[in-house]
């Protein structure tokens, strides 16, 4: 048995009973931070949390071990619900063809993006392809993350789609945090299949649907709606033959233009919506008129040299606000979460407690992890404590200093 006293800390971030599931509006400035307090874990759960000056002490301090925070702040390990972090390669020379004046779109219309991923995937065998996936989540996990979606959509085709999607399975068994899979087949059209796009949905619906179902190896659908990738007919028709397997839609929309994707994964029953570096008025409409989070990836704009998704616009509208890495080898290769924080800050104008809870619970939302982002009586997340630090709001500020002294 494992017993761990958290004494005197400076900040208790996200604590405690019955904290909404999903923040919206004007309630995402809100950030709960229970001053000079302790946390008491058993076992890896929160079995007491509170002031210290209503500490009621240990009965039996055998095997107790006692971590003084004092001037450190303790908070909920950060949800990361928007990754591609199973792929077999770098793409750092694409990062010298932007430098060098070509725009995302013009690399991926010359073969590469998605299509290099999928040509260097290919050639990975399933255990060497889950060697290096652990390697990456280990290192996301030692940088505050304590739930992860991971994505396929590196294959392209019936057996590296599985590959992929049977990686993530075993890395749900294989790491303690949970992490949630989400089929991703539709990513971009495989070279062979330019001509003639119905064969390749056909391929995703006929082929690759039904098989991800029996092995049970994704919980969400998500399709690139997007020019030059899935047209919005495109995006409904992958999305409702997920939806007969029991898979939920999480969609890529309005990265560079509005397509009327928005409302259509509204419409769907869609859990988040991804991206939205463009927005409209129908687009805030039909997210007011639903239950799915809207989700920001500014380490994806900040990468490509985008413009970065109106937060500011999303709260005024009394909508709830989610924030992911979007990491993957050729838009964010960032898994950095107090990055994706300051970045939400300095480029997106949102307070450090807003951006903390489009970070947590509200991440966590977006994932359907509503146990998760916050610290309660019975939680079993992981736990980040900080080095000494002067606020709250030094985390983000700091943003190329590792601030994390532990995680629990």
């Amino acid at each position: 048995m494992t017993k761990i006293l958290i004494k005197n800390i400076k900040g208790l971030v996200q604590a405690g009973e019955n904290l909404p599931a999903v923040l919206k509006g004007k309630q995402m400035s809100s950030l709960p931070i229970l001053e000079n307090a302790f946390l008491a874990l058993e076992d890896g759960e929160v079995i007491d949390y509170g002031l210290m000056q209503d500490w009621q002490g240990i009965t039996d301090w055998r095997g107790v071990e006692v971590v003084d925070a004092e001037g450190s702040f303790v908070l909920p390990a950060m949800c990361d619900a928007h990754t591609h972090a199973v792929f077999a390669a770098f793409r750092e020379g694409e990062f010298v063809d932007r430098i060098l004046g070509l725009s995302y779109e013009e690399i991926a219309l010359k073969g590469g993006g998605i299509l290099n991923s999928a040509d260097a995937l290919a050639n990975l065998s399933e255990d060497e392809l889950f060697e290096l996936s652990c390697d990456r989540i280990k290192k996301i996990i030692a940088m505050g993350t304590g739930a992860l979606e991971i994505k396929s959509g590196y294959g392209l085709n019936v057996a590296s789609e599985l590959k992929i999607l049977r990686v993530i399975k075993r890395m749900k068994s294989y790491f303690t945090i949970p992490i949630k899979a989400t089929f991703l087949g539709a990513h971009a059209f495989p070279i062979a299949y330019k001509s003639d796009q119905a064969a390749y949905i056909s391929l995703i619906i006929d082929e690759m649907l039904p098989i991800i179902a029996a092995e049970g190896l994704a919980d969400y659908i998500d399709v690139f709606c997007e020019r030059n990738y899935f047209s919005l007919e495109q995006m409904q028709e992958i999305l409702r033959a997920g939806k007969k397997y029991g898979l939920i839609p999480k969609v890529h929309v309005n990265q560079f233009s509005i397509l009327g994707g928005v409302a259509a994964a509204c419409d769907l029953g869609a859990k988040s919506v991804d991206h939205l570096e463009v927005l409209d008025d129908h687009d805030i409409l039909a997210l007011q008129n639903s239950t799915c989070i809207p989700t920001l990836l500014p380490a994806c704009s900040f990468f490509i040299d985008i413009p970065y998704g109106d937060a500011r616009r999303i709260l005024a509208a009394d909508l709830p606000l989610a924030l992911a890495s979007d990491y993957n080898p050729g838009s964010s290769p960032n898994y950095n979460l107090f990055m994706v924080w300051s970045l939400a800050c300095v480029k997106m104008k949102l307070t450090p407690e807003e951006a903390f809870n489009a970070l947590s619970i509200n991440a966590a939302y977006a994932m359907g992890l509503e146990n998760f982002g916050k610290i309660f009586l019975g939680y079993k997340g992981n736990i980040i404590l900080t080095k000494q630090i002067p606020s709250f709001s030094y985390l983000p500020y700091s943003f190329g200093e590792n601030n994390i002294a532990r995680i629990f």
